[in-house]
């Protein structure tokens, strides 16, 4: 098993990325949609979270209402530790056991995007960080994602600076040209992510033996 982080600021691009790591047959563990389940209703992580914020932060449905709690937390430094200290320990149990799931022989693709922020790439064999220029980022969250430019600054800036995620990385996939670029691009990144597992598991065969 090859295990992979891959990584990349808002806008950059990376669940471009993490959708055709997928289609070429890696196994993707998706940090942010492992975050909703955890949240869902029902949940000891939704029932905490409700203990810890009060009820303002569920719509009517009983859901959590992200937006809302995302308000609260996202000016508070305070709040957000009390938050992730709920949802984090619940994500990374559930991915490790998504990861044990996984075939042997498999490229496993933990997609994290706050893989910098919080120090892990250490659990990794490598790092993948899909890079863009932050103007470029601006212009895809206000086009895309309808965000004003001074939200999608904000957001951009509250995340690791560029500099930072680019020294974790192993290997950078530039995003700042067309969707075609990309995909050549997550193809040569492919093959040498297949070329690190035969190496790897003839490492651990010599380790059992």
């Amino acid at each position: 098993m090859l295990r992979v982080g891959l990584t990349g600021g808002i806008g950059s691009g990376k669940s471009e990325v993490s959708r055709r790591l997928a289609a070429r047959g890696a196994v993707v563990i998706d940090a942010d949609a492992i975050a909703r389940e955890v949240v869902e209703p029902g949940t000891p992580g939704l029932a905490e979270i409700v203990t810890a914020f009060g009820d303002g932060v569920l719509r009517p449905d009983g859901r959590l209402d992200r937006e809302t709690l995302g308000s609260i937390v996202f000016a508070d430094p305070e709040r957000r530790e009390t938050l992730n200290a709920i949802v984090h320990p619940k994500v990374g149990a559930r991915a490790a056991e998504l990861e044990r799931s996984a075939p042997r022989d498999a490229v496993v693709v933990h997609d994290v995007p706050l893989l910098a922020e919080n120090g892990l790439a250490p659990r990794y064999d490598l790092v993948i960080v899909v890079d863009a220029p932050g103007e470029v980022r601006v212009r895809r969250l206000t086009e895309s994602r309808g965000m004003t430019e001074r939200d999608a600054r904000a957001r951009i800036a509250a995340q690791a600076s560029r500099e930072d995620r680019l020294r974790i990385a192993d290997i950078v996939i530039a995003n700042e040209g067309s969707i075609g670029d990309l995909d050549a691009r997550v193809g040569e990144v492919w093959e040498t992510l297949l070329s690190r597992l035969p190496a790897q598991a003839h490492a651990e065969e010599q380790v059992q033996e």
